[in-house]
């Protein structure tokens, strides 16, 4: 029998992996109380049903999926797991946000709570436009309920019983990639502003190519997830103090951040790339500093 997966929210991420998980025989449904026109266009796009509350949402859900930004996490989860009282679903929630374990340990509390089954999840890579590059890593007692839907579209990968392992590889993973990506913004930003962008970017092309490419490739994009990214880099930051390793790096990035969607908008091509669109992103960031 098919599984019935809810999702909140449709966005730019949940509306491809609600799509993906349609083409492969699952039925995918969300609520869209509260949640923007945009949201609700994508969720219809994608052929997702949208249902009239939460309470409905958990009474014909196998499973549910939380895919928003992470100062959502905790909130969100509060609110399934009122609905989860109220009428005494058996559900499975995953919690697939960009959280620190110790956010991540919450949220699985507050649906267990509730008489749900949590899983934590992190999300490694786009939206899964194409088969290959989007992968879901799971723990907790209960992942292996949500592994099933490897067979309907989805690659998931169990890391292990505890709840708070996959959220911790996901902080380490991101740290990697996203907090590079603040580096090379401040670095490109500083030096157009001294007037060194050009300088710059023809050493970087004789003894870092893949640097240059890199940035070439991932920057250009950023303008329009730069917001999303700020609790991202607070939660990594959070993550490593736990550790006893200083955050501050990582509050930066987050700084770096909100000050590219301040000075963007927000507005942006996701997909956008090449050095043309790098210098003009560059060039725009730098006429916004003081």
């Amino acid at each position: 029998m098919a599984p019935t997966v809810a999702l909140l929210s449709p966005g730019s991420m949940g509306a491809v992996v609600g799509g993906v998980l349609r083409r492969h025989g699952a039925e995918v449904i969300t609520c869209l109380e509260g949640r923007s026109p945009a949201t609700a266009a994508r969720a219809r796009e994608a052929g997702i049903e949208a249902v009239a509350d939460d309470a409905a949402l958990v009474e014909r859900a196998d499973q549910l999926l939380s895919i928003l930004v992470p100062s959502e996490a905790v909130s969100t989860a509060r609110r399934v797991a009122a609905a989860l009282e109220a009428t005494g679903a058996d559900l499975v929630y995953v919690d697939c946000n960009a959280v620190a374990p110790a956010t991540g340990r919450e949220v699985a509390e507050v649906i267990a709570a509730a008489g749900g089954l949590p899983v934590d999840a992190g999300i490694i890579g786009g939206p899964p436009k194409r088969p290959g590059i989007t992968r879901f890593y799971a723990s907790g007692e209960h992942a292996g309920r949500f592994a099933v839907l490897g067979d309907h579209g989805l690659d998931v990968r169990v890391l292990g019983p505890e709840i708070g392992q996959a959220s911790a590889f996901k902080m380490c993973y991101a740290a990697q990639t996203k907090g590079r990506y603040a580096i090379y913004l401040e670095s490109l930003v500083t030096a157009a502003k001294l007037g060194l962008y050009d300088a710059l970017v023809e050493e970087l092309q004789l003894s870092q190519e893949a640097v240059l490419g890199d940035t070439r490739r991932s920057l250009p994009g950023i303008p329009s997830k730069a917001g999303r990214w700020v609790g991202e880099m607070e939660e990594i930051a959070a993550t490593f103090g736990s550790m006893g390793l200083t955050p501050e790096m990582f509050d930066g990035a987050a700084d770096v951040y909100r000050y590219v969607d301040e000075a963007s908008g927000g507005e942006g091509d996701p997909e956008e790339q090449g050095e043309e669109q790098l210098r003009a992103l560059v060039e725009q960031l730098a006429r916004a500093l003081p």
